[in-house]
């Protein structure tokens, strides 16, 4: 699934490249965030902006002057690592436990050159927000949307890690999927705020506790995070959001955690992180910040352009506010392939059991025996299907030898061509899961791999077959 980038020079720290298998299952990643967050919407429109910008841009979002980590090196087995400015002097190595050296402040973001004669120094950007700040009136004029609506993107990103670790979790080269979301500052009522979304159940680390050193989870409600005053109506619906989000992916093993005072960001008057509980231990996998008006306003200032849009609703002239939810694309992506990543002691084999709809190939076709008839129906099979599909042919080795390659990739469904198939123009799907079998026509075969994709049950789709050895 994943390589380390430029493998026979040794690699090179913090990057690396998605295999074919990878690729597919990133994409699927990508797509299943886009359709959540924009297609099934009407108030949120996507963009893909530019990886280097003006440099004014920088200077203007705060980043060339806070957007740093503080160097350290263990005393003991002089290990470099970065903590956060908020935790000098609090924190011990991760390797040893030994006491840091401080080396003094660090900044993240990229240097690079635009133009050949007379070089501009420019910079990689570290995040994808401010491209959606900056094309904001362009969008807003050529969308024709009105407040309250949101820009989104999902686009590479890069920083420049003082210790990258942890495999794909801090990278040097990175993916985030970002949304801004812009409401009239005074709009503090949120009308697409439900039941569903205040009944939400989550395990929340709040500020309070953590300033007593403590890491102790309160079981709460989104509601109760509103009674509480932790914020607002439409920061409480990104958030709920988010999670709704992540609980169709299956991934349910996460916290949120407010971030302190003394940890804010320079943008932010309220920010939380969205902890997923990784094998390393629960770390960030997304966030969701309150931006308020900073970056219109400081890309006003600094541009010297007039950033105010007309509402509609007020007949005013104003600077939006923003809601911010963020996601780390390649967190999300190790999350879910650790998750899936599973020893079945009775085949004695490794399943990946990755959700069906993010599965890199949906199902594999292969016929039970060689034999130019069963081939030729499988090769159909396989042409009608990639249509729709990623799926493969897969005709050497074994029956059992070909179910367990694709069990270990995460294949969900093998499609087996038999003797039956050629009396009655059925074949067997058998379930990546559970083993077992239905048989189903080739008619219905597309139309059944769809439907289990969108979530409904394989096994009410065909005839439940005994696959034991008489």
């Amino acid at each position: 699934f994943i390589f380390p980038s430029s493998e026979i020079y040794g690699g090179i720290s913090g990057f690396w490249d998605f295999g074919p298998l990878g690729v597919e299952l990133f994409n699927n990643i990508r797509q299943d965030w886009w359709n959540f967050f924009i297609r099934k919407r009407s108030d949120i429109v996507g963009i893909e902006a530019s990886i280097i910008s003006h440099p004014k841009t920088w200077k203007a979002s705060g980043h060339l002057k806070s957007f740093s980590d503080v160097s350290v090196v263990c005393k003991e087995c002089k290990k470099a690592n970065k903590i956060d400015k908020s935790e000098i002097g609090k924190v011990k190595c991760d390797f040893c436990n030994g006491e840091y050296e401080i080396k003094g402040e660090f900044n993240l973001m990229f240097k690079t050159s635009v133009g050949a004669l007379n070089p501009q120094e420019a910079y990689l950007r570290g995040e994808t927000a401010q491209g959606m700040f900056l094309d904001f009136k362009l969008v807003h004029q050529t969308s024709r949307l009105q407040l309250p609506f949101g820009i989104a993107q999902i686009g590479r990103c890069f920083r420049n890690e003082i210790a990258p670790r942890d495999f794909l979790f801090r990278s040097r080269e990175f993916n985030i999927g970002e949304l801004e979301f812009f409401l009239h500052p005074n709009d503090n009522k949120c009308s697409l705020l439900t039941n569903e979304h205040l009944s939400l159940k989550i395990k929340f680390l709040d500020a309070e506790t953590q300033k007593i050193g403590s890491n102790e989870l309160k079981e709460l409600t989104i509601k109760d995070l509103l009674k509480k005053n932790k914020l607002e109506e439409w920061h409480a619906y990104w958030l709920a959001e988010q999670i709704m989000w992540f609980y169709s992916l299956n991934l349910k093993e996460i916290k949120i955690r407010e971030h302190k005072k003394d940890e804010l960001s320079h943008y932010s008057s309220a920010t939380f992180d969205i902890d997923y509980e990784y094998p390393f231990g629960s770390k960030e996998i997304a966030g969701n910040a309150n931006r308020g008006q900073y970056d219109l306003t400081q890309h006003k200032n600094e541009s010297k352009e007039p950033m105010e849009i007309f509402d509609e609703a007020t007949k005013s002239k104003i600077i939006p506010r923003v809601i911010e939810p963020t996601f780390g694309m390649e967190r999300v992506f190790l999350a879910i392939l650790t998750k899936a990543h599973t020893y079945d002691e009775k085949r004695q084999n490794i399943i990946l059991k990755i959700p069906v709809k993010l599965a890199p190939i949906k199902a594999s076709v292969f016929p039970i025996v060689k034999n130019p008839k069963y081939e030729k129906i499988s090769e159909d099979i396989v042409t009608n299907l990639k249509t729709s599909f990623n799926v493969v042919y897969d005709r050497s080795g074994s029956i059992g030898r070909r179910y367990s390659r694709n069990d270990e990739i995460g294949t969900p469904f093998c499609i087996t061509i038999d003797d039956q198939t050629v009396k009655d123009n059925t074949i067997t799907i058998r379930d990546r899961d559970t083993t077992k079998q239905i048989r189903v026509k080739i008619s219905l075969l597309k139309e059944t791999i769809q439907k289990t994709i969108d979530g409904e049950d394989l096994f009410k789709f065909g005839k439940l077959i005994n696959t034991r050895k008489k």
